[in-house]
């Protein structure tokens, strides 16, 4: 019996098989932990999201960018962009019960028993674990409301750059969602460089990896995340697992044993 966190699926539905068997996998006993980005730019969305959602309760999951913008693209507010792999997706009889499925998952998902949390991209330095939690929930809630199609549309765009007392209606939900699926760079109080991509070490002045800030309210904490391929897997930061090592790129996808924190991965081999 035993948890694993994965990193980035993005539709790699073999590689996911692969990665199972490597672990050994036991659907009747242990859990799986998703980071996000199940679906897009790999090779069978359709395949990964079915089987996921056919764990039921030994699946956890958060929702990624690439998540968000498929319901966006499959509610018909946002277009699809030249790189998805999205169409054979669109185009299931069953969507209509996948996206109702998507929308229904959170954005950060913590277990006090285990002692970890889970985040696609990060947590910005000015919230601890329960102000994470509450303002995540803001954004499920519209999610799940009849108000999430104007959600979808919006979310989209890097302002405000962050975090501000006042901050109402789209444009505090999209500061939230930026924070939990789009962020690698931050500065002390919270703003975002959400246009550098690169790794840890081509910082822009000002700027650190959101899990380096030395005035971080998570510290101590355990976190997994995935989204940053870059970072190839190492944080250097104690109790901050980054668990997207690229699988789409030609990387591979990791897995982390929560209860003895082991990694496990397979090579990909690219998708893109």
């Amino acid at each position: 019996m035993a948890t694993y966190a994965i990193g980035d699926v993005q539709g790699c539905y073999g590689a996911l098989q692969r990665l199972l068997e490597r672990i050994g996998f036991d659907p009747t006993a242990d859990t799986l932990w998703f980071a996000g980005d199940l679906i897009n730019r790999g090779p069978d969305s359709l395949a990964t999201v079915r089987f996921i959602r056919s764990l039921g309760d030994r699946a956890v999951a958060v929702l990624g960018n690439h998540d968000l913008h498929f319901l966006a693209v499959a509610e018909g507010v946002r277009p699809p962009s030249r790189s998805d792999t999205l169409d054979t997706l669109l185009a299931a009889p069953d969507l209509p019960d996948i996206t109702a499925w998507l929308r229904q998952l959170p954005l950060m998902h913590r277990d006090k028993a285990l002692g970890y949390s889970m985040v696609h991209a990060g947590i910005p330095p000015m919230w601890g674990l329960k102000k994470a939690r509450r303002r995540a929930r803001e954004v499920e809630d519209c999610l799940q409301s009849g108000d999430y199609r104007r959600f979808l549309k919006a979310m989209y765009g890097n302002h405000p750059p962050g975090w501000r007392k006042g901050l109402r209606g789209m444009k505090r939900l999209r500061v939230i969602t930026n924070y939990f699926t789009r962020m690698r760079f931050c500065s002390p109080d919270g703003t975002l460089d959400l246009t550098n991509k690169s790794g840890p070490m081509a910082v822009t002045e000002g700027y650190a990896p959101w899990f380096a800030l030395e005035n971080r309210k998570t510290r101590g904490k355990s976190i997994v995340f995935g989204h940053w391929a870059a970072l190839e897997g190492n944080t250097a930061e104690p109790g901050i697992f980054a668990l997207d090592t690229g699988c789409v790129w030609g990387g591979c996808l990791t897995a982390l044993r929560l209860e003895d924190q082991v990694r496990f991965s397979v090579e990909c081999g690219g998708s893109i």
